[in-house]
């Protein structure tokens, strides 16, 4: 897909990225679409509805997000059951400076997600071929996207969250409720509806400080 395409389809999520940043998406986009042929990565079929639904949504989450990682010099970010790599993959397009772990047991999606992190050239992004229950490290920034078993997943998705850090979650509308009762130990956000969508909605909650939780 031509860079200027790729730009206007981004435009509706707020999105302004660079030239190689629209390079470093023609790239991944074309690796998911040959790779999708094989193994299920997206049932998304259509280039341009994946640019908007899987990237747009990611990077919108980014801009969102991009406040938070300016804090430190090199942020830490954890892709819970990271599939195709949304939204993992994009922020760290979004933030190089970012250090991000895409957590996905399934082991050929793990294989591609390496695939598209070399040929993406980017440094200090990796895969967790595991199960995030059995993942030892906190980050800064944790982030959950249609992941299966939501309600199982959620609480360990929490505890991975470092103390100051915060926690993204996109989901739909009707599981903002469930989200806020799951983990109730963060402070959460207003949910912020996503672009062109019926209702998908970014939902944050930050993981208080060690100073705050314990008065």
């Amino acid at each position: 897909m031509e860079l200027p395409r790729i730009a206007a389809l981004l435009a509706p999520f707020g999105v302004e990225l660079n030239r190689a940043q629209l390079a470093q998406v023609a790239t991944y986009l074309d690796l998911l679409l040959r790779w999708n042929a094989r193994i299920n990565l997206t049932a998304v079929r259509d280039p341009e509805q994946i640019v908007q639904r899987h990237f747009g949504e990611s990077f919108f989450a980014a801009d969102r997000l991009k406040a938070a990682l300016a804090k430190e010099f090199q942020p830490t970010a954890l892709d819970l059951g990271s599939g195709a790599g949304f939204p993992g993959l994009p922020l760290k397009i979004a933030a190089p400076n970012l250090r991000v772990t895409l957590i996905e047991s399934h082991a050929r999606k793990g294989t591609f997600l390496n695939e598209v992190i070399r040929a993406l050239g980017v440094a200090d992004a990796s895969v967790y071929r595991g199960r995030a229950e059995s993942f030892a490290a906190q980050a800064r920034l944790v982030t959950l996207r249609a992941v299966e078993e939501f309600d199982r997943v959620l609480p360990t998705a929490a505890s991975l969250v470092a103390p100051g850090g915060r926690l993204a979650l996109m989901i739909g509308a009707v599981q903002v409720a469930k989200a806020r009762g799951g983990a109730p130990g963060l402070k959460w956000e207003e949910p912020i509806h996503v672009p062109l969508s019926k209702a998908r909605t970014l939902l944050v909650g930050m993981n208080p400080p060690k100073h705050e939780s314990n008065p």
